[in-house]
This record gives structure tokens, C-alpha cells and sequence, in this order.
């Protein structure tokens, strides 16, 4: 399969910006505590940094459905294509809930588990195969229903019946079970919502297999669409996300209202406002050769060996940085909710965030960059393609 460099780039950039979610929830001062989002005490450099970061997941979910449709296009034999989503998507499953559950939380003992974006595109990869034979239109019709439907269902809750409370969260809102003194389940990536967008990306994959010019031009009129919907339904306060924005103390914070949009779930106003930006991202780099372009591409040729090894090394410098601090092993809580981090006393200032990110991003590169090329040299090895 001929890779697409625009989705490589894209995929890379906001795996790049990832990484500063996690150093920020791992490192800052206040986010333990505090929601960078609150605009009565949050910053505005502090709410951007946060802000930025909602790029990540639905445009990799939405690559997602398009990597496999791309995928797909080589291999016309349903059953093996089959095989491999179901093989990929209990693959991701299991990661999330051994190997990023260890780096996320560090705690050997397992006592909180979180349904999130890995599990949630594996589970997707799983529902896809068995739907191959519907037309990628259709699916992509059936996406499209969700994201902007599943907003009319975000007000049901269930909270007197625990069985359908479950069943309700896994399927369309963020809740938190705790199963025992000792163990919580949380649904922090409720699952319909993500699938309707990968279904978007499947069907869009089309997009990518068209000639150049003409793929730059569909994804930036899509971008450009995508962003128009978003402030025009955004202004009007009427629908698409459960959280209206409000005038603010000054001009800027009023615009922080208007794009603090709602990801646990996706909204609508979500799905539209980060996709629009992502589309003109990839619409911008297509065709583009130069360094950058292929610096930041070598993240996102490699995305799960990337996501994998960020957490382990974000949490090792956070452990760093809490010994620097004069903390000792037995000061640092581990549990549900808990990094092994102190929430009074420990952190650092948002400047050093900035610079512990773009340590952890240069660090990975030449990993990355290693494990690209031997990927691209061992195709023969399959393994390879699971992570």
C-alpha cells in the first residue's frame, strides 16, 4: 500500500501535540486540582494549552477509518480483511488495558482502568469488519447520523438502574464505576460517538485516493465547510454541544467560551470545529516536501509505537521531577484517579511544561525514526503491522 504523506504529517502533528496534554496532566502545578477549561480561574495560555490538544483524538480516530479503508483497497478479499481489524482491534484492546493502563496511572496493582481512544478505535476496527459488504457511502452516512445525532441523547441518564447506567455510559456519555474499594472502571471515550466519526473516516478515504490537486482542493472546501457549520451553529446557542458559550469578562475570554466545546463525548460543535482544522492542515501540507514535513511525519508513521513509549517516558520524568522536589517513594499516591503525583506541593509552572513536551518529542524522534525504517525494511514480518 502507497502511504499517504498528508495523513502520515497530520497524524504526527497531532501526536506530537498529544504529548502535551499528558506532560501538562502529569507535570503542571494545577492539574490535579484545577480544569484548564474552567474560564473563571483558568488562564488563557493555560486554556490553550489545553484547547489545542482536542485536536488529537478525532483526528486520529478519523485517520483511523481512513488507514483502514486505504488498507482495504489492496486486499479484496473480505474474510482476510476481516481477520485483520478483528486481529488489530483486540490487539488495541488488550494494549489499552495492560500496557497504557501500566504507563497511564504506573500503578502495578491495576486498581484503575479507563476506557479510552485506543480501546474505543479497537472496538471500532472490531464493529467495522463485520460491516465490509455496506458500501463505504452508506457507512458514511450511518457516521454522519451519529455525530450529529447522538447530541439529542446526551440528557438520558440512568442513574437509578446500574445495569442500563453501564450499558447507557459505554455507549454515549463519561461516567465513573467504582467496582470495589480497590478497583474503578471509568468510560471516559464513550463508544458510539468515536465509531460515527471513524465511519467518517472510512468513508472519506475515498478523498485520499484521488489525484493530488484534486485532494488538496476537497480538504480544504471540507475544512473550510466543516469551520463555517461550526460558527455559524456555535453562535446560535441552539444545538450541538451542552455547553453554550456565554459573554466573558473580556473579548478573549468571550472567544474562549465560544470554542470551549465539549469532547467527553465528542459533540457535534466538537467533531466539527477539530476536524475543520485538521482538514485544512492536511489540505496545507499535501504535496508539501520539505524537512518539517518529513521530521514530523516519521510520528506518524509509527503512532502506536509513539503512544506507547511517550507514557512510559512522560511518567518517568514526572517520577523525576517529584524526587527533585524532595519527595520520597511513600509521598507519592497511586490509585484511582492518581498519577503517583502529590497534589499539594508538586509540579512546575507552565513555561517548564513547554519544555519538558518538547524534551519528551525530541527524545522519541530517533525511536521513531528507527522503528519507521525497520518497518519499511521487514515487511515480510506481519507482527510489524500491529504496531
Amino acid at each position: 500500500m502507497k502511504r499517504i504523506d498528508t495523513i502520515d504529517f497530520t497524524r504526527g502533528l497531532v501526536m506530537i501535540i498529544m504529548a502535551l496534554d499528558h506532560v501538562r496532566d502529569l507535570t503542571h502545578t494545577t492539574a490535579l486540582s484545577e480544569d484548564p477549561t474552567n474560564l473563571d480561574t483558568t488562564t488563557a495560555a493555560l486554556f490553550l494549552t489545553r484547547w489545542i490538544t482536542h485536536l488529537c483524538a478525532p483526528t486520529f480516530v478519523f485517520l483511523s477509518g481512513a488507514s483502514a479503508f486505504i488498507s482495504l483497497q489492496n486486499n479484496t478479499n473480505i474474510s482476510e480483511a476481516r481477520k485483520f481489524l478483528v486481529t488489530r482491534g483486540l490487539w488495541l484492546i488488550v494494549l489499552e488495558f495492560t500496557v497504557i493502563t501500566l504507563g497511564l496511572w504506573a500503578d502495578i496493582h491495576f486498581r484503575m482502568m479507563v476506557f479510552q481512544v485506543i480501546a474505543a478505535i479497537g472496538l471500532g476496527f472490531i464493529i467495522l469488519s463485520l460491516l465490509l459488504k455496506i458500501s463505504p457511502k452508506t457507512l458514511g452516512i450511518i457516521g454522519l447520523l451519529i455525530v450529529f445525532g447522538h447530541n439529542l441523547v446526551q440528557g438520558v441518564n440512568f442513574n437509578d438502574d446500574v445495569t442500563l447506567r453501564v450499558i447507557w455510559s459505554f455507549f454515549f456519555r463519561l461516567d465513573v464505576f467504582p467496582v470495589t474499594s480497590n478497583f474503578t472502571f471509568a468510560v471516559l471515550y464513550p463508544f458510539l460517538p468515536w465509531f460515527g466519526i471513524m465511519l467518517t473516516g472510512y468513508a472519506a478515504g475515498k478523498i485520499f485516493m484521488q489525484e493530488e490537486s484534486r485532494r488538496r482542493k476537497t480538504l480544504f472546501l471540507t475544512g473550510l465547510g466543516l469551520l463555517v457549520f461550526f460558527v455559524v451553529l456555535r453562535f446560535t446557542n441552539f444545538y450541538g454541544d451542552p455547553s453554550p458559550w456565554k459573554v466573558q469578562k473580556t473579548p478573549l475570554f468571550t472567544l474562549l467560551s465560544f470554542i470551549n466545546i465539549s469532547k467527553y463525548p465528542p459533540s457535534l460543535l466538537y467533531a466539527s470545529l477539530t476536524l475543520g482544522i485538521s482538514f485544512l492542515v492536511m489540505a496545507m501540507a499535501d504535496g508539501v516536501k520539505n524537512k518539517f514535513v518529513s521530521i514530523i511525519s516519521v510520528y506518524g508513521k509509527v503512532p502506536l509505537f509513539y503512544y506507547l513509549l511517550h507514557w512510559y517516558l512522560v511518567h518517568s520524568l514526572m517520577f523525576a521531577l517529584m524526587f527533585y522536589q524532595g519527595f520520597t517513594w511513600k509521598d507519592l499516591p497511586f490509585g484511582p484517579f492518581q498519577f503517583g503525583r502529590p497534589v499539594n506541593g508538586s509540579g512546575v509552572e507552565l513555561p517548564y511544561v513547554y519544555m519538558i513536551w518538547v524534551f519528551v518529542v525530541i527524545v522519541l524522534y530517533p525511536l521513531c525514526k528507527w522503528y519507521s525504517g525497520y518497518k519499511s525494511a521487514h515487511r515480510e514480518k506481519q507482527w510489524l503491522r500491529y504496531i
